[in-house]
C-alpha cells in the first residue's frame, strides 16, 4: 500500500488509512509529504537539519568487516509505556538470533551510542512518540515497548555496491518496524521489497525523498533492500536511514 500527497485528507484519515493497510497487508509506504505532518502533529521538527547532519558522525560497522566496509551506524535503546514519556535506556548490545539474522545472529553486537543531542532532540522525540502511538493502536494489549533505534549510512563505491540488508530478505524478530529515509545522495537503486512467508513478493517501493517511510508488521511480512550504487562514480554516494523497531516487553528476544 502506498500513501501519497495526491489525495487530500486530514491527519485522522491518514492514520486510519495506514492502520487499515497494516491490518490488511502488513506494510505501507508513506511519502515524506504525508509523513511530515503526521510527525509534526506530535512535535515540530525544529532540529531536522542537525538531525540529518548527525549521520556524518556515524562509526564503521566493524561486524561487517568480512563482507565489506560500506556500513556506518549508531544505536540506542528506549522504553515506552502506552502513554507518557519515551525513555532512553542504558547503552546495550543489539542482539538477533540466527533465526532472524543468519549472517550475524546469536552474537551481541555493540555499536557506538547515538549522540544525546540526537536522542534528546525534537525530531527523534516526535518519531518515537508517533511509532509508539501508531503501532500501539495496532497492538492494544501491549502495555510496554522495548524500542531500538539505528542510524544507518550505506556507502557505495565504484565497483563496490553498498548492501542495506546484507542478510537478504528477512524479518527483524520484533513486532513492528519503521524505516525512515533521512538523506539520499548520488545513489541508484535501494528498492525495498516486501514478501510473505512463502517468499512471494507483495510489493516494492524506493525511498527517495526525506521522510519517505516504510511501516512494517514484522510478525507478518519479510523485507529486504536491493544494493545501492553510485550514480556518478566520481562523487561520494550514500543512503542514510533511521530504523526504529518495537517489540513488546512481554516477549523474549
Amino acid at each position: 500500500m502506498t500513501l501519497t500527497a495526491s489525495t487530500p485528507r486530514d491527519l485522522a484519515d491518514t492514520r486510519l488509512t495506514l492502520t487499515h493497510a497494516l491490518q490488511r497487508v502488513g506494510f505501507a509506504f508513506v511519502e515524506g509529504s504525508c509523513m511530515r505532518p503526521l510527525l509534526e502533529q506530535v512535535r515540530a521538527l525544529d532540529d531536522w537539519q542537525a538531525f540529518v547532519a548527525s549521520w556524518d558522525r556515524l562509526e564503521p560497522d566493524a561486524y561487517l568487516a568480512s563482507v565489506g566496509r560500506y556500513r556506518r551506524r549508531r544505536h540506542a535503546v528506549f522504553s515506552a509505556e502506552r502513554t507518557g514519556l519515551v525513555r532512553r535506556e542504558a547503552h546495550q548490545p543489539h542482539y538477533q538470533s540466527l533465526k532472524y539474522n543468519p549472517l550475524q545472529g546469536d552474537i551481541e553486537r555493540w555499536f557506538e551510542p547515538m549522540a544525546e543531542s540526537v536522542s534528546d532532540g525534537a525530531t527523534l522525540s516526535s518519531i518515537l512518540a508517533f511509532t509508539r502511538d501508531f503501532f500501539g493502536n495496532l497492538s492494544p494489549d501491549t502495555g510496554a515497548w522495548h524500542i531500538e533505534v539505528h542510524q544507518f549510512r550505506i556507502e557505495a563505491l565504484p565497483g563496490e555496491p553498498g548492501q542495506p540488508t546484507p542478510e537478504g530478505v528477512h524479518r527483524d524478530g520484533v513486532d513492528y518496524v519503521l524505516v525512515l529515509l533521512v538523506d539520499r545522495t548520488n545513489i541508484v537503486s535501494g528498492t525495498t521489497t516486501i514478501h510473505d512467508a512463502e517468499g512471494r513478493q507483495l510489493g516494492s517501493f524506493t525511498l527517495t525523498a526525506p521522510l519517505d517511510a516504510a511501516l512494517v508488521d514484522d510478525a507478518r511480512v519479510f523485507h529486504g533492500v536491493t544494493a545501492v550504487t553510485p550514480e556518478d562514480p566520481s562523487l561520494s554516494a550514500h543512503r542514510d536511514v533511521l530504523v526504529v523497531t518495537l517489540r513488546s516487553k512481554a516477549r523474549t528476544s
